[in-house]
């Protein structure tokens, strides 16, 4: 087997089972769980109907390029969204099979690793961020996220020497876990570094269209790069999902968008990898990125159990003011957020991810072992209303009770 399997690191769930083992939660109480990022919203009822309406379509081979139809539909999509000039269909835009898959599949495809190859991404972060990174032979370089740094990546604090190995950056606007959001300065920013210093930008914006104020979207890169007058995307792409904007995690339906320089070899390394999206699922994905009615009903959603959960949760626990996403990331009172997690199931019968599971200890530096994600924990508000307010009691009570 590839030996750089063994770099692997086990999977935040995998850790989180080992930390709940052994433990009896009250029975009297129905379990509820804020781990998993999975939408519990009702999917999107027009791709469903989409999606049943071709099912005949299973018996023809789909193309790795995805039809003309679905890659217009994100084209428009993307161009109404981030005020784009231009986006072409044909050479400027890639379906893929959801984020996680192509996130992973990119930096195989891009990693040159005869030369210094580091790939810098927030911390904590998506753990396929690192995954990607250490399968494909390089090295991980940790951009902490922390109360300092507004919850972004200082991008300012990276040396010159550093950024010279640098192949890949990692952005997640909004933010997962801390649900903060780029500012377009800090995106032209990150574009002005990488052509200095000659990397890619892969900014993973999946979260996009979950964001609590209607007025102000959460901006993107290739919205930064239009800002600049940089129409070709050069060094930049973008992903986007269906997951979160439509509740079809089990879709698996995403696009990646860019720099056409970067699609064409990505696709043709696609075609021998067989990532083809099935002709049903293209279907749905056209009817999802046509409509965005359902889309403002399911950030009402959330806007109210931000609502719900912040006023219940505000005077016990300490939380970044959330911009986007679905997530909340709050300090544990006590620090101990492996402690807190397994006592809260133990008395509370809510189940949460430690922060520290989603980062890691910086080996060098000023922040020289210390983990950003620890002392705090994230809660996805993926469940319906009532069962997220009545965790977010539970927890409160639970604090109360500890104090």
């Amino acid at each position: 087997m590839n030996p750089d399997l063994d770099a692997l690191k086990p999977y935040p769930f995998e850790r989180l089972a080992a930390l709940r083992a052994g433990v009896t939660p009250p029975a009297e109480l129905a379990p509820i769980s804020l781990t998993i990022g999975e939408p519990q919203h009702a999917p999107y009822a027009g791709a469903l109907e989409a999606l049943q309406a071709s099912q005949a379509d299973f018996a023809r081979y789909p193309a790795t390029a995805g039809s003309a139809e679905l890659r217009q539909a994100i084209a428009d999509w993307a161009r109404h969204r981030f005020g784009l000039d231009g986006l072409d269909p044909d050479t400027q835009v890639l379906p893929v099979n959801g984020t996680r898959e192509a996130l992973f599949a990119f930096v195989q495809a891009a990693l040159d690793r005869t030369r210094p190859a580091k790939v810098a991404m927030p911390n904590p972060f998506y753990q396929i961020y690192e995954g990607a990174t250490l399968l494909a032979g390089g090295e991980p370089y940790y951009l902490d996220c922390n109360t300092e740094s507004g919850f972004r990546p200082d991008i300012e604090a990276v040396p010159a020497d550093v950024w010279r190995q640098v192949q890949i950056v990692f952005l997640c606007s909004p933010g997962n876990p801390t649900g903060a959001v780029t500012p377009l300065a800090e995106f032209q920013r990150l574009i002005e570094l990488a052509d200095e210093h000659d990397f890619l930008i892969a900014s993973d914006e999946c979260y996009s269209e979950l964001y609590l104020d209607e007025t102000s979207p959460p901006p993107g890169l290739l919205e930064a790069c239009a800002a600049l007058g940089r129409h070709d995307y050069r060094r930049c792409l973008v992903f986007h999902s269906l997951s979160k904007r439509s509740n079809l995690p089990g879709l698996r339906s995403g696009f990646v968008a860019g720099d056409a320089g970067l699609i064409a070899p990505f696709r043709r390394y696609r075609t021998y990898h067989g990532s083809a999206m099935a002709l049903p699922v293209q279907h749905a994905s056209i009817a999802a990125w046509r409509d965005e009615s359902h889309v403002r009903a399911n950030r009402d959603a959330y806007r109210e159990k931000f609502d719900a959960v912040t006023r219940i949760l505000a005077p016990v626990m300490a939380f970044p003011t959330p911009e986007a996403s679905f997530y909340l990331w709050p300090a544990v009172p006590g620090g101990d957020d492996e402690g807190f997690t397994r006592e809260l199931l133990r008395h509370a019968n809510v189940s949460v991810l430690p922060g520290s599971y989603m980062g890691r200890p910086a080996p060098d530096g000023p922040n020289a072992g210390i983990n950003p994600g620890s002392g705090r924990l994230r809660l996805a508000l993926v469940a319906e209303p009532q069962a997220t307010a009545e965790a977010a009691r539970r927890i409160r009570d639970f604090i109360e009770r500890r104090l």
